[in-house]
């Protein structure tokens, strides 16, 4: 994966054979690009180790993202964001391997937006009652989709999908900040599958990620528009739950009247040139003199 030059379009389209409904079940794409172009295109820096890792800073050092297909566990997407550059995070995401990169593109895109705006957008932590920073604006779009609230344990609210197989769950009272940022056991934690034990896909989110970021997420989730997927590349656990539609090509759009007058006027013979021709008459001039042919 390179960085891409200033001069290329950064813009990475996903692709497939079919398309996986709902979309929660569609399972990662293995590639990583979608979910940096957001960043990159502000300019971020970009490196990478030895096993393939990659890293993205932003230009102040204030929020790191780590792609680490070579990490020690399966946090396949890490993102932190930092008050003081020699402290721990401030808040902290993770997308595991298994996740739809359309949902990792979704919250950078929101983090690149936020960070435009400066440190206030991106580094604001929820606040009850709060304008855009009240937590419970980041489930109104699952909500509006028919998501229903549950109450799993007694210090968890959860809210799962019309098909029970996908739920975000908030976890009340005090947690471990260190935890949040490298276990499940987070403020927030979306999750598909059958089971939160071993779930087909998980994020999470800690207790000060802004609720803007959060929200992204949870509108790209519940979004009634299926992903498109390779058919070969979907697990079989996705095919026994998903519906799989195949991807067929447009048809082309049925000529207008107009259309077919224009076709049939650009297969017409071209018009003869007009060339003035003398008429014979008995007012033409005599014949020059000269040798008769």
């Amino acid at each position: 994966m390179r960085q891409p030059e200033p001069h290329e379009p950064r813009h990475y389209e996903l692709d497939g054979d079919v398309f996986v409904s709902p979309r929660h079940l569609a399972g990662t794409t293995a590639v990583g690009d979608a979910g940096l172009e957001p960043l990159l295109a502000l300019g971020w820096e970009l490196r990478r180790d030895e096993l393939a890792n990659v890293f993205v800073t932003a230009p102040d050092r204030k929020v790191r993202l780590g792609y680490l297909p070579e990490g020690e566990d399966d946090g396949l997407w890490r993102i932190n964001a930092y008050n003081d550059l020699f402290a721990p995070p401030v808040w902290g995401v993770c997308f595991n391997d298994s996740c739809p990169t359309e949902f990792v593109t979704a919250f950078t895109t929101a983090l690149a937006r936020a960070y435009e705006q400066g440190p206030d957008a991106y580094l604001a932590p929820p606040a009850p009652g709060t304008g855009d920073r009240d937590p419970f604006l980041a489930v109104v779009p699952l909500i509006d989709r028919g998501w229903l609230f549950e109450r799993p344990r007694w210090n968890v609210f959860a809210i799962r999908s019309p098909d029970k197989l996908a739920c975000l769950e908030f976890t009340t009272g005090d947690l471990d900040p260190e935890a949040e940022l490298t276990t499940r056991d987070a403020r927030w934690h979306l999750w598909a599958g059958t089971s939160a034990a071993r779930p087909a896909w998980y994020a999470t989110a800690s207790t000060d990620t802004p609720v803007p970021l959060l929200t992204a997420v949870t509108e790209s989730v519940s979004d009634p528009a299926p992903l498109p997927r390779w058919r070969e590349e979907t697990h079989s656990y996705v095919r026994g739950l998903a519906r799989l539609t195949p991807i067929v090509p447009p048809r082309p759009p049925v000529p207008t009247p107009l259309d077919v007058r224009r076709a049939v006027a650009s297969r017409r013979p071209a018009a003869l040139p007009a060339v003035s021709v003398p008429r014979w008459s008995t007012t033409s001039r005599p014949a020059l003199p000269g040798a008769r042919r």
